[in-house]
């Protein structure tokens, strides 16, 4: 799901709360999880590096419910969660496929490419709406409106297991 798949309801009910707060809304998301409906917001931070402080996720998230409640939107109960995007970070918006340009994705299409609608490789660049990526050493052109899903994929080395920078 990318950020213009977010239902209009859902969207003018919880973005003005997030915008308050100097963050950006990226996705939301209605799942079902064990019975339980599950509505998953994940949020950027402005400078789009992911870096939220938890108790401020925390104070968004309460505002959020409140919304919710006042808004009466949902028509069952739910569990609200409130997130960062993460090392396996969503690329829901056009900025954020900019932004991820030389690092490993993981596409998924709406429809077939070439007969296929998984792709992972680099991330070469975004121009004009179309997300190029190298799969398996050819280059590919995916359109953004093509797009269903996709994330960074990270790659850890030996420094992230490094603590005070020694190994």
């Amino acid at each position: 799901m990318v950020y213009r798949d977010i239902p209009k309801e859902l969207k003018n009910c919880i973005e003005p709360v997030v915008v308050e707060h100097g963050l950006e809304l990226m996705d939301v998301q209605t799942i079902r999880d064990r019975g339980q409906t599950v509505l998953r917001v994940t949020l950027d931070s402005a400078a789009a590096d992911g870096r939220i402080q938890v108790d401020r996720l925390a104070q968004v998230s309460r505002e959020v419910e409140s919304s919710l409640e006042a808004a009466e939107i949902m028509d069952s109960e739910y569990r609200l969660e409130v997130s960062s995007p993460g090392l396996d970070r969503m690329l829901a918006r056009e900025k954020d496929f900019a932004a991820a340009c030389g690092g490993l994705v993981k596409v998924k299409t709406r429809r077939p490419l070439d007969g296929r609608r998984r792709f992972r490789g680099e991330l070469l660049q975004f121009v004009d709406g179309v997300a190029t990526v190298v799969v398996d050493g050819e280059q590919m052109g995916i359109p953004f409106d093509d797009i269903e899903k996709a994330n960074s994929v990270y790659s850890f080395s030996s420094a992230d297991f490094q603590i005070n920078g020694s190994a």
